[in-house]
């Protein structure tokens, strides 16, 4: 019986050396993929930094009232963002294309930047967020002195009062190409280059005839200016052929009585020229917060405005940079789908890192199923590896000249081993059949015993 346990026991080794073989294999490839994994990982990088900078604009400007959109929405994801005010969209690409400044997105407005065009730049737009018009507003005092008919063409600007924003301001270079086409230069307006918010002031006053500014009809200014007593608006009766001129031009028109329906303001449909403010970023912009900001973005300006109907904005369109690819996919196909169903940062990890994932599961599988077998492998091992003692001191009993009291005393440290061996339920069969064999051995050894040898220690 014991005979035939000991060659069970070493089938069972030859099982254990063959699962053991398999097991290092299956290590093996599980290792290597591991280590692919760990590269594919550092080189697509699915988890990036929760931190973004965006420079906005003016106090009291579209682009600030339009980044405070953005901070609960991004909050929301873990993602905090970092917002600078700067004088507006030509400072905005400078502080875009130096990477020292650490900006990673901006707002800008269309047709500010002639280097766009070029194909060589640096930056991706994430789709247009609003129409930003041209804004002329004028004192009413002072256009009485051209006459019955007033202001109605930039043309008559010639020598007037003109506040047109900072030079970091978007603004300057609008108007200079609008006033070229008038056949006007900025030096014959009497220009000044405050902040917006002080132009503002100084045309109140009547310090200046006219101020000039490109924004979105959010911004508080512009609403404040609308309803100011004094001051007009000027309409551009020529608003489709600027279009036809300015590529980055559109004509809109700013429906009657929208500022003010109970005081009919304005009296009339006006209307305006306007480019469009994109949401423009650094082409190294890691694609999950690009993702994040794309949809942001949807809900941030989303609602209908006075010059666009609610779902407009944004747009997946860019007349001067080309579109970011993560934005493009997400207009074309929408979220995806694992997005619908995980957490957002999970499934862009999943998104990213799937082509690593799907060969690190294939290396998974087969050493899953070697699992079972090695842990049962184990248990067992615990059990037989005691087979080898019995066998020995079966061996050493058969001599003659066998020190009975020195087995004696090795059987009894080998049955209390085994009676601290801890197993679960499934594998007390195995143990209990080896505590039957050490006692059979016992039997062995008290019935070889005489009575000139030594006494067994439990007999």
């Amino acid at each position: 019986m014991i005979r035939s346990s000991i060659k069970g026991a070493r089938a069972q080794r030859w099982r254990e050396a063959v699962l053991q073989l398999g097991a290092w294999a299956s290590l093996t490839l599980a290792v290597a993929a591991l280590a692919a994994a760990w590269l594919a990982y550092r080189w697509l990088d699915p988890t990036p930094e929760r931190r973004i900078v965006m420079v906005s604009g003016p106090d009291q400007g579209a682009y600030e009232e339009f980044a405070r959109r953005y901070v609960p929405l991004l909050r929301a994801y873990g993602v905090e963002l970092e917002l600078r005010q700067t004088q507006g969209s030509a400072e905005n690409l400078r502080l875009l294309r130096d990477p020292s400044s650490g900006v990673q997105v901006a707002f800008v407005q269309g047709g500010v930047d002639p280097r766009a065009d070029a194909g060589n730049d640096a930056l991706v737009s994430l789709g247009t967020v609003a129409h930003e018009p041209l804004w002329i507003f004028y004192r009413e005092d002072r256009a009485r002195r051209l006459g019955p008919g007033g202001l109605t063409r930039v043309a008559q600007l010639r020598g007037w009062r003109v506040e047109a924003g900072t030079t970091g301001s978007g603004t300057g270079p609008l108007l200079q190409q609008i006033l070229q086409a008038n056949g006007l230069e900025l030096e014959e307006l009497r220009l000044g280059r405050r902040p917006t918010v002080f132009g503002v002031v100084e045309l109140i006053q009547g310090r200046a005839d006219a101020l000039v500014m490109v924004s979105a009809a959010d911004a508080p200014l512009v609403q404040y200016l609308l309803r100011a007593p004094g001051v007009r608006l000027l309409g551009f009766e020529q608003a489709d052929a600027y279009a036809r001129r300015f590529a980055f031009l559109q004509a809109l028109v700013l429906p009657r009585g929208v500022v003010d329906l109970a005081r009919d303001e304005p009296a009339r449909d006006l209307q305006l020229i306007a480019t469009n403010a994109s949401l423009v970023a650094r082409s190294d912009l890691h694609p999950a917060l690009v993702q994040l900001l794309v949809q942001a973005a949807k809900q941030a300006h989303g609602a209908a405005g006075w010059l666009h109907a609610a779902g407009d904005f944004p747009q997946a369109t860019s007349a001067e940079w080309p579109l970011a690819p993560e934005a493009e996919r997400l207009a074309r196909s929408g979220p995806p789908w694992l997005q619908r169903h995980l957490p957002f940062w999970l499934a862009n990890f999943v998104d990213r890192m799937w082509i690593v994932l799907l060969p690190l599961l294939a290396a998974m599988v087969p050493l899953s199923r070697l699992v079972p077998p090695l842990v049962a492998m184990r248990f067992r091992s615990r059990v037989y590896r005691w087979y080898a003692n019995l066998r020995e001191l079966e061996q050493a009993l058969e001599k003659p000249d066998a020190d009975l009291g020195r087995l004696q005393a090795e059987l009894d440290r080998i049955d209390a081993q085994i009676a601290r061996i801890g197993l679960p339920l499934a594998y007390t069969g195995e143990l209990y059949e080896l505590r039957g064999h050490v006692h059979m051995v016992r039997k062995r050894l008290l019935a070889r015993a005489e009575p000139g040898d030594a006494a067994p220690a439990n007999a």
